[in-house]
């Protein structure tokens, strides 16, 4: 039962051993979740010939994006767009892997043709700045202080043959991106259907970006099977954790503006030592809740895109053989042989819905709920990250990695990237093992280390770390914290400044006898960190200039006045004569004159 997204579910490949089989075809991938929640994956993917893509001819590969990677030179491209945080210790390993994840905000990395590094820096400007109008994002705030060249973490996915000599590797991250229903809009026109039939028209913003977690992911790799000619694999992927009670909830009957549930409502577990009238600790009241797919997404599946291959499957749900699922009329079930999968053939036209009813609970003569749902895997690290120490000076950055193999050990790629306001100092970095009995603790096997450039360049710190079985590793190295220009505070300065989550790739394991799992490059993302630095009284410069032009004006104002006006008595001015009496006269006369001279111009 232990085995991976790729098992469990029935895979493209299980249809077609080829993967120029097909140039199109797409896949939605539900697995119900502890704590009510619910995994779906969508999965695009389109082959084009390289003959036909450097020959303009689009057909299944968006015209928009193959412009942009024709005139960079991008040989192979990555590109990801995360919300939220994946509960590993609840829902056991990441989907795909891991590898279609990114750190949270966005994440970009490419291979790029070039001669020289200088040329590739400009290549690259030039891609961000692409991409950033193309995906509605801020990707051209990905300049040099943010852009690293990774030497272990990250490995070719294509087939480019032996130009690997000029190729060269840029990655990139904007923590602080706010991912929204602009960035999804332009990914949806990248498909053949955008959006209008197919499992694409399930997708909504308001129900993608309500999810718990959720990210998009976009790869784009050449990929060559022998004898065969090579193809330009582009696939689209969107993974979402959604909350079933919440996703059910009607968004505009009754409740338009969701508001907390009153207490006599609340569903509590009352076998807790500590529950009383007044202490709740919520129970998972939804577990095995039914839902269906209209209920979860907010609409019907339109039918299949007329382009996608109609032999392969378009929902595919991970749920045991012995549960009961409803379908609407003319879907064809296919049942995997491990039984603890099932996929379904869609009517090419009218609507599609699943229905999954609510699992039977002990005392029902019925199975329990233990049999009717599928185990999470169990990851094959765990990993968090935290910042120590107090002050505006300097601080610490620990990482708790958790092996929890009993018998395998597990080598992986450890990798910061920090801004260059975090000037780390190497010789802190430590490791220290817990929980095995006789290991020392110099277990860094490699260190790549490239120090930041005060506004050029940001810190890149790469570990090669082999964790013994059963064994909790503790990464720290501590950092003095910069004092940046007044310009370069952003307008809520006093927030903190986002710093890029940690990226680990788990190597595969080259002991004979090991499974599937550990056979395969995994990836995962730690959660980003929020840095506070040394934050100036950004109401001093305004009280400055307030008190200076105050005591300016004032200065320049008497000065004036006694330069330029000629103080004299009220009897020595000739229109001042005689007092208030006499200027009275004076306006008078004045007034009579005029009248006088404007009735004589009119006779």
């Amino acid at each position: 039962m232990m085995t991976s997204l790729f098992s469990y579910l029935i895979p493209l490949f299980l249809f077609f051993s080829n993967v120029f089989a097909s140039d199109y075809h797409e896949q939605l991938n539900l697995k119900p979740l502890p704590q009510s929640s619910l995994l779906a994956s969508f999965n695009f993917r389109s082959n084009t010939t390289l003959s036909q893509f450097e020959a303009h001819n689009f057909r299944y590969f968006p015209r928009s994006l193959g412009q942009i990677l024709q005139h960079v030179g991008t040989r192979e491209l990555h590109l990801r767009f995360s919300l939220g945080r994946w509960d590993a210790e609840s829902w056991g390993a990441r989907p795909w892997d891991g590898t279609k994840e990114g750190g949270t905000g966005v994440e970009l990395w490419a291979w790029l043709e070039a001669d020289t590094e200088e040329q590739a820096d400009l290549k690259w400007l030039t891609l961000t700045n692409a991409l950033s109008g193309l995906f509605c994002a801020s990707l051209n705030f990905i300049d040099e202080t943010r852009t690293t060249r990774p030497v272990m973490s990250f490995q070719p996915e294509g087939d480019h043959g032996s130009n690997l000599d000029n190729l060269h590797l840029l990655h990139g991250v904007l923590p602080h991106e706010i991912v929204c229903t602009e960035n999804l809009t332009p990914f949806l026109k990248l498909l053949p259907c955008k959006g209008k039939a197919g499992i694409s028209s399930l997708l909504d913003g308001h129900k993608l970006f309500d999810a718990s977690w959720q990210s998009m992911a976009i790869d784009v790799r050449p990929v060559c099977a022998q004898g065969q000619e090579c193809v330009l694999q582009i696939e689209q992927t969107i993974d979402m954790v959604l909350d079933i009670e919440r996703s059910k909830r009607p968004r505009a009957q009754g409740n338009p503006i969701p508001r907390p549930p009153p207490g006599h409502d609340l569903k509590c577990n009352a076998t807790k030592p500590y529950h009383s009238g007044d202490t709740c600790f919520p129970s998972d009241f939804a577990e095995g809740e039914d839902w269906s797919i209209d209920q979860i997404f907010g609409k019907f599946l339109r039918g299949t895109c007329p382009l996608t291959d109609p032999n392969v499957p378009a929902v595919c749900i991970h749920v045991p053989e012995r549960r009961d699922i409803f379908t609407t009329a003319n879907a064809v079930e296919l049942k995997n042989s491990d039984g603890l999968s099932r996929c379904y053939q869609v009517p090419s036209e009218g609507e599609f819905s699943m229905i999954l009813p609510r699992m039977s609970r002990e005392g029902d003569n019925a199975k329990t709920i233990a049999d009717e749902t599928v185990e999470p895997e169990t990851p094959l690290l765990y990993a968090e990250r935290s910042l120590t120490g107090h002050g505006q000076e300097r601080g610490g950055v620990q990482s708790i990695l958790t092996n929890p193999s009993p018998d395998t050990a597990v080598e992986f790629v450890y990798m910061e990237s920090l801004p260059w306001f975090m000037r780390i100092y190497l010789h802190t970095l430590k490791a220290r093992v817990e929980g095995a009995p006789g290991v020392k603790d110099d277990i860094i096997e490699e260190i790549y280390y490239r120090p930041a450039l005060d506004r050029a360049r940001g810190t890149q710190l790469e570990l090669r770390v082999r964790i013994p079985p059963a064994s909790i590793v503790f990464l720290t190295y501590d950092f003095e914290k910069s004092i940046l220009r007044y310009t370069e505070y952003p307008p809520d300065a006093n927030r903190g400044f986002d710093v890029a989550a940690s990226i680990i790739t788990i190597l595969p394991s080259t002991s004979p006898g090991a499974p599937p799992l550990r056979l395969r490059i995994s990836n995962l993302r730690t959660t980003s960190l929020l840095l506070s630095l040394p934050t100036p009284d950004f109401s001093m410069p305004y009280n400055v200039i307030i008190f200076t032009s105050t005591a300016i004006a004032l200065a320049f104002g008497g000065l004036y006045n006694l330069l330029v006006r000629r103080f004299v008595g009220a009897d020595e001015s000739p229109e001042g004569a005689g007092g208030l009496k006499g200027k009275l006269a004076f306006l008078v006369k004045r007034l009579s004159a005029k009248f006088k001279g404007a009735k004589v111009r009119t006779e």
